[in-house]
């Protein structure tokens, strides 16, 4: 018997934890043969060991050689099993050839330096190409700087006009933000997608120790996906409340840098500015902190906040319809969808005890006047007590899909 056999003979059977799982190879694992150099990078993940050839290469191990007859008695399975083993082995190499007498098994660290040189040397080529594009760039950035200032043309609005060019604009703000990100979003609950493509760039952001603070409109807590957003990054420290309505989409970036979207025309995402000036970006942050003072968690199950929403919402339509404002206005205002919207206005106009919206909007006004006559509460601005009518965030949530090229927070 060989020495390695006289060694190991007496090894319980789970002395060796071999892992079922390597890296290796594209095809080397069954035909034995080396990689071209061509090949190092297409190096993946494979489960080549199932269980039995571990056992086998355990077995071998004990007795020195593998000898196909006594591993599959030993084992209790059919020799054709022990056979394909066997050649998974020797595909790793983890078992000689075997050409002038038994297969031995050989060590799993020479396999180990065979599998990791060639990703070791992809990787350290790939990291310098990765320096490489870094010290180029970095001079074409410090020289594009440069003749932006001597241009004069280092200006603190810049207006960019395709939607790819603010996806660009808005990655390189996140990347940089070392503090805070604020952002507006007005509409209804996000695409599952984009909220997809988002999570993983807030959470990034929150390790970093960045605050993250983000304000929807109540209708957004009608969403599955947009709640189970929320509650994902909510976990991870990130501060979330919802309000009635919000003027416009705005995303800041450490107070220095605001991106503001512009006007939809058309079915084309819109572009947007990047607003640097401090003047401008401290007001849209004062702009933010106003909004943000009287919203309500997005999170929070206590009753007083989940009436005080519903009660909010009601107090909006009726101000809008006060207004004159169309129902699909209206929706929009509220970040609603439109069908909601009218069977919320309908109830409503029962409850006024209006056949038309003129009618209601004569009631609504005399109604403001005489509850100011009073003193008493605006039925317009604020709650009308005992109506029994609630109004929630609806079963058909809103968005604004013109706006989702800068919805995604970054």
């Amino acid at each position: 018997m060989a020495p390695v056999g006289r060694e190991l003979q007496s090894l319980p059977a789970k002395s060796f934890p071999i892992p079922v799982h390597w890296v290796s190879y594209d095809g080397a694992a069954t035909s034995g043969k080396r990689r071209t150099p061509s090949e190092e990078g297409r190096v993946e993940s494979q489960t080549l060991l199932d269980e039995l050839a571990v056992d086998a290469y355990r077995s071998a191990l004990r007795a020195g050689v593998f000898i196909d007859e006594r591993i599959a008695t030993e084992l209790g399975v059919d020799r054709t099993q022990i056979a394909e083993a066997r050649e998974a082995l020797q595909g790793l190499r983890l078992l000689s050839q075997g050409v002038e007498g038994p297969a031995v098994p050989l060590d799993p660290e020479v396999v180990e330096v065979e599998l990791i040189a060639p990703l070791e040397m992809s990787v350290a080529r790939q990291r310098r190409q990765i320096a490489g594009i870094h010290r180029q760039l970095n001079t074409l950035s410090t020289l594009y700087r440069s003749v932006e200032h001597h241009q004069g043309t280092d200006v603190s609005i810049r207006v960019l006009e395709n939607a790819a060019d603010v996806r660009r604009e808005i990655d390189l703000a996140r990347r940089r933000c070392t503090k805070e990100r604020m952002s507006l979003q007005p509409g209804g609950g996000r695409s599952a997608h984009l909220l997809q493509s988002d999570l993983v760039q807030t959470q990034e952001l929150l390790r970093r120790g960045v605050r993250v603070r983000t304000l929807y409109q109540h209708t957004a807590r009608s969403s599955l996906t947009t709640r189970s957003y929320v509650a994902q990054i909510s976990e991870a420290g990130a501060e979330v409340r919802t309000s009635a309505e919000l003027s416009e989409r705005l995303i800041v970036y450490d107070r220095r840098t605001a991106f503001v979207p512009k006007e939809r025309k058309g079915s084309e995402p819109p572009g947007a500015a990047v607003v640097t000036d401090p003047t401008l970006v401290a007001y849209l942050c004062r702009s933010f902190e106003a909004a943000w003072q009287v919203g309500r968690p997005f999170t929070s199950t206590e009753p007083a906040d989940q009436q005080q929403v519903s009660a909010e919402l009601r107090s909006s339509i009726l101000r809008l319809m006060a207004m004159g404002l169309k129902d699909e206005v209206i929706a929009r205002r509220l970040g609603m969808a439109a069908r909601t919207c009218r069977r919320y206005i309908s109830a409503l106009m029962t409850e006024l005890g209006a056949t038309s919206r003129f009618q209601a909007g004569v009631l609504l006004g005399r109604q403001a006047a005489e509850n100011s006559a009073a003193g008493g509460v605006d039925s317009v601005t604020g709650d009308v007590q005992g109506s029994g009518v609630n109004i929630g965030t609806g079963d058909v949530p809103g968005h604004d899909p013109a706006g989702e090229e800068l919805a995604v927070h970054k």
